[in-house]
Order: C-alpha cells, then sequence, then structure tokens
C-alpha cells in the first residue's frame, strides 16, 4: 500500500500574488480583470439602453 501523505504536494508559490511577466499569476490577474471589464460593459449597456462606445459617445 501506499502511503497517502505523500500523494498531496504543497503548492510554494502564492497563486493570488502580483507577479509581472508571463507568470501563472500574471495571468490570472489578467483573467479576473477582463471578467470585471466585461461585466462593466454589459451592466452600462443593459441599463443605458445604449451600447458601450455609443454611451461613452465614441460612435
Amino acid at each position: 500500500m501506499t502511503n497517502a501523505t505523500n500523494a498531496t504536494n504543497q503548492v510554494t508559490t502564492d497563486r493570488n500574488a502580483w507577479s509581472w511577466g508571463f507568470t501563472p499569476q500574471a495571468e490570472i490577474w489578467n483573467g479576473r480583470l477582463a471578467m470585471i471589464g466585461f461585466l462593466a460593459a454589459a451592466l452600462i449597456e443593459l441599463f443605458s439602453g445604449q451600447g458601450f462606445l455609443h454611451f461613452w459617445g465614441i460612435l
């Protein structure tokens, strides 16, 4: 039988840490900020009745 304690690995890096460059932490933050931006654009369109670019006066 194998020992169950050997099967678990501890994560040595903090995945929520702010890190620059092409790192998994930076990509996680990019995804989070992209989701916030998409939600903000969808809410602007929902509540204003205009598209995002029309709302800001670009079109």
